[in-house]
């Protein structure tokens, strides 16, 4: 429908015309869109598609002569290096070039072009671009999709640094002028729209039948059937015969003209029509999109996946997929190294349920025809363009506009809930209710260790009696966790011993990223904590999963050492829930692989790098402490720390297996050695340039203690008791925080080079003054002043720097900013053994450098009013330091939206009329951990007004942004207070 100068409205519902464009990003787009498209033209309607696709994907289902094909791309989806592999930052790079620097040129083009064919709605799929020149066009505007870009992309920002959310706020906004989305089942949260229709699945419909397919291509019905359809394939790879069980055949799908298959492998066409041959395979092997989950539901065929990495929209098809009984999911190494067997059979066994509508493709057809012809489906409200501000899903902060709050949609702001991606660890699940539960002493008996009270490890406890009652009869809303549940079922040898950890995360009160600097930190351990269960069996006791079996007795080497592990809470991250490695995959020879191979080792498939803050530990006792693996290892970890936000969930989850290993295997590790291993789990293997405090508090620690410690490189000096008249929350933003994201790596770097020059600088003068000395008269030599430049010269933290030092010699000489390769020249290296300089990229330097200086003393000022008399101004001194740590990471790039604005509520609630009733309820704020979002600390008088003003800035902060703050309240005790319980099954499980 056209909107015309005067007002009025042009449409005939005879004959329409419509735009309807499609998003570059593979063939799964273009599939869907053709169901769409031929229901449209059936209609009688003209149908302009702008595409990058092939003809084939069109014309094998449309010949008309009202479909008419522009080839054109206007964005680029997400850029693949491979079949399973995309590569983030040229993703970003690439929708930069495509649709962001020809912006203006593009959308004068497409007015013209949407003005020349007379349309009379556009339809994107999901182009953002095309809304926006909709909008400038005047012409109503329809969005048809699962996932938006937005989404997508906000992750990749993650990595690629804040620099990059420019982009994300502009798709989102483009987005907004769209009038309304018609949804796909399997959706992701898509806050830009702000009314939202649902249809069933649009699936092509099938030619031909099953019986047909086979006849054509000469197989019998009782040869079992895979289809491998990954729309290319991983690089390098080769097929073989020995991939599939016997008797079995593979119709390959995205095969090279030049590729070369075994016997049992049936190379199709390019142009072969997909869903006929779907419908006549037994089962699918693949990696999961809209098209391959959409038609293997429809058509109820067993779809055996493989994740894909950094593709927010997985883990939403995935669930529906496995909610309907049709999924299996196979590693990728055991994808590439064959070991099919055991994945398919147990994917012919599943009896797919999927009853569901199919028919999509129509429905959404006549909702866009009679949107075209003036048809309302959008609320009357919010006219024009509609924009979130702050909105956060999902832990990606999507768009800003500033100074404007709108209403927020309540299916957006249920989405975490709605979708199911809680944490799916029974542990992280506790209320006052299951606070009080008893361990059932019947099942276990403890042998050595105490509860300590801590009605978490209780519930961890009982959730290990529980394994054994998984069952299809579980609620709905835990049919996510049994795949879980399940791994965790067939773990253990029941009659042997198991030993367990409990290992808590921190709020950085004080300290924060300058740690890696030298400087004293004040941490507290929070009540949220990670459990890890661990025992160890002789491997020919030890109980293997299939696909591990079938990948031992290929080697014909008999029962070997194997580590199985199962993480609770795997959907949360789109990470898979279990891992499994050979030991002796650790070893190269009679020595222990280096950590840079065990660094690449887990970084080939991204769903299961999670395991290398596990498994890693073990490669650390092996090469720092000798220690030789002979037994295999089953581990269950169920952490209730939540995931990047801020509070050292990866810290929790590696002091607490390397504690529950060495209890198992009757290593004695001190807590503080403990930290220092671990620390060297996550610089080394996880690959994260973070320092040491998260590590040692959660060793460390211990309940309503600050942790007090110089970070030189970890000497702790004490436990300072927390005031009773006042205490400290954390306030999660929302925001996900990553110490491996580029931002946090950079600032890091930023602040070694200024190091660097100073001590260069200081080395420079101290010459200088030695030479001039050589001169002078004893009595003119200042020698105090040459002793501090030859201290400043041979400076190995920068927060033994005083801040007038910094000022009266160095800061004015920092550079604000170097490029790395301009650095390299001058200075060589920068003396960080835990990162690496980019030559191409520019550096902060002045802010990061300056951080740590003033941050170490404003730590010291903090830990002595701590012991000071009890007043009004000790808090508001205290309040007054957070806010300078606070601001001084913003300073240094290191900021976020979420996080100032909850800064921002905390001081409207301090200088609020109630608090100065009151005599004050919260005193100050900070950003913490390694900042760029995550959970901000807060200082408060210990009475129930403050804990109500804490709830109060939740409240404000979902009402601005939709999202409901996690709030981190009360402290537990580190590792080295708990010890561990080591624990037996006094009966057999139920049958």
């Amino acid at each position: 429908m056209r909107i015309e100068e005067n007002g009025g409205e042009s449409a005939s519902i005879n004959h329409l015309i419509f735009a309807y464009y499609v998003t570059g990003h593979g063939f799964g787009h273009a599939t869907r869109v053709v169901e769409v498209v031929r229901n449209l033209i059936a209609a009688g309607h003209d149908v302009h598609v702008v595409t990058g696709a092939p003809d084939f994907v069109y014309s094998s289902e449309i010949q008309s002569p009202r479909l008419f094909r522009r080839k054109l791309v206007l964005d680029c989806g997400a850029v693949q290096a491979d079949a399973l592999t995309v590569d983030r930052l040229a993703s970003l790079q690439k929708y930069s070039e495509t649709a962001v620097r020809p912006r203006d040129s593009i959308l004068a083009t497409e007015v013209e072009w949407l003005h020349s064919i007379k349309a009379d709605l556009v339809v994107s799929d999901v182009v953002p671009v095309a809304c926006r020149a909709a909008a400038e066009a005047g012409i109503r505007s329809v969005c048809v999709t699962n996932f938006s870009w937005d989404f997508i992309y906000a992750e990749y920002v993650m990595a690629a640094g804040y620099h990059h959310r420019s982009i994300v706020w502009q798709i989102a906004e483009d987005y907004s002028h769209c009038e309304f989305l018609i949804r796909l089942p399997g959706y992701c949260p898509m806050p830009a729209f702000r009314d939202v229709i649902d249809v069933p699945l649009v699936v092509r419909r099938l030619h031909k039948s099953r019986k047909e397919v086979r006849k054509e291509l000469r197989i019998r019905e009782d040869v079992k059937l895979v289809i491998l359809n990954f729309g290319g394939q991983p690089a390098g790879w080769k097929l073989k015969e020995d991939y599939l069980p016997s008797g079995w055949l593979c119709l390959v799908c995205g095969a090279s003209d030049t590729q070369e298959l075994p016997p049992n492998f049936l190379k199709l066409p390019k142009d072969a029509y997909t869903p006929d041959l779907i419908a006549a395979s037994d089962c699918m092997l693949g990696k999961i999109g809209y098209g391959t989950v959409s038609e293997a539901l429809a058509y109820k065929l067993p779809f055996v996946f493989v994740r894909r990495d950094y593709f927010n929209e997985e883990p939403f098809l995935r669930n529906m997929l496995e909610f309907y009984q049709s999924g299996v999911e196979m590693i990728r190494r055991d994808l590439l190294t064959g070991h099919w067997k055991p994945y398919l059979e147990r994917a012919i066994s599943l009896k797919p349920c999927y009853e569901g509508g199919i028919n999509g493709g129509e429905v959404a057809a006549h909702i866009l025809q009679e949107t075209a012809i003036g048809k309302n489906y959008a609320s009357d409200k919010l006219s024009g363009v509609r924009r979130l501000r702050d909105a956060i899903v999902l832990g990606y902060q999507l768009q800003r506009v500033p100074g404007r709050d709108v209403s927020i949609p309540e299916w957006y702001t249920n989405a975490e809930n709605e979708l199911g991606l809680s944490t799916g660890s029974p542990t992280s699940e506790m209320s006052e209710s299951n606070a009080i539960t008893e361990f059932c002493t019947d099942d276990f008996e403890i042998l050595h260790g105490d509860l300590q009270g801590l009605s978490d490890t209780r519930s961890f406890l009982n959730s290990l009696v529980e394994l054994n009652n998984v069952s299809d009869s579980e609620k709905n809303n835990e049919k996510r966790q049994m795949r879980e549940r399940k791994a965790a079922a067939g773990l253990f040898n029941w009659e042997v011993d198991i030993f367990v950890t409990r290992a808590p995360g921190r709020l950085d009160v004080m300290g924060g990223i300058a740690d890696y600097s030298g400087s004293l930190v004040l941490q507290m351990p929070i009540r949220e904590a990670c459990h890890v269960a661990v025992q160890r069996n002789h491997p020919s006791k030890h109980r293997l999963w299939k696909h591990a079996l079938a990948r031992q007795n290929a080697k014909g080497q008999g029962p070997m050492p194997v580590l199985q592990i199962v993480s609770y809470g795997s959907e949360l991250s789109n990470r898979g829930p279990t891992f499994d490695m050979d030991l002796s995959d650790f070893m190269e020879g009679e020595q222990p692989i280096s950590y840079e191979k065990a660094n690449k080792y887990f970084a080939q498939d991204p769903s299961q790098k999670w395991a290398a803050y596990v498994a890693g530990t073990i490669l650390v006792l092996m090469k720092e402490l000798g220690v030789r693996f002979e037994d295999s290892i089953s581990m269950l970890v169920s952490s209730a720390v939540p995931e990047g936000k801020g509070v050292s969930s990866s810290a929790a989850v590696e002091v607490a297996s390397m504690s529950a290993i060495a209890a198992a295997h009757g290593l004695s590790i001190s807590p503080r050695e403990l930290a220092l291993l671990c620390q060297k789990v996550e610089n080394h293997i996880v690959g994260a340039p973070c320092g040491v405090m998260d590590q040692m508090t959660s060793a460390c620690g211990e309940a309503n203690k600050l942790l007090a410690m110089v970070c030189q490189p970890a000497e702790i000096i004490g436990l300072v008791t927390i005031p009773s008249h006042f205490r400290f929350w954390g306030i999660d933003s929302g925001i996900r925080h990553s110490v491996g994201g580029a931002d946090y790596g950079s600032v890091r770097i930023g602040a070694f080079m200024g190091r660097k020059i100073i001590k260069a600088t200081a080395s420079t003068r101290l010459s200088q003054s030695m030479s001039t000395a050589n001169g002078a008269s004893p009595d003119e030599v200042d020698n105090d002043g040459l002793e501090l430049l030859e201290a400043e010269a041979s400076l190995d933290y920068l927060c033994n720097l005083s801040p007038h030092r910094y000022e009266a010699l160095y800061a004015n000489l920092l550079p604000q900013s170097m490029l790395g390769e301009v650095f390299l020249e001058k200075y060589v290296d920068h003396g960080d053994t835990v990162t690496v300089i980019d030559k191409k990229r520019t550096y902060s330097v002045t802010a990061a450098a300056k951080h740590p200086v003033y941050e170490n003393f404003r730590v010291k000022a903090f830990k002595a009013l701590l012991t000071s008399a009890s007043s009004n101004e000790q808090l508001t001194a205290l309040g007054e330091l957070l806010y300078q740590c606070h601001y001084s990471y913003s300073a240094c790039g290191l900021g976020s939206d979420g996080t100032d604005r909850l800064v921002q509520l905390v001081q409207e609630m301090q200088h609020g009329k109630a608090s100065r009733v009151d005599d004050g309820t919260l005193y100050g704020a900070k950003i913490t951990g390694g900042g760029s979002g995550g959970t901000v600390c807060v200082v408060g008088r210990n009475c129930l007004r403050s804990s109500q003003h804490i709830l109060e800035i939740q409240q404000r902060y979902k009402k601005a942004t939709g999202y409901l703050p996690f709030i981190f309240e009360g402290s537990s005790p580190g590792v080295g207070k708990f010890g561990y319980l080591k624990i037996r099954r006094s009966i057999a499980p139920k049958s």
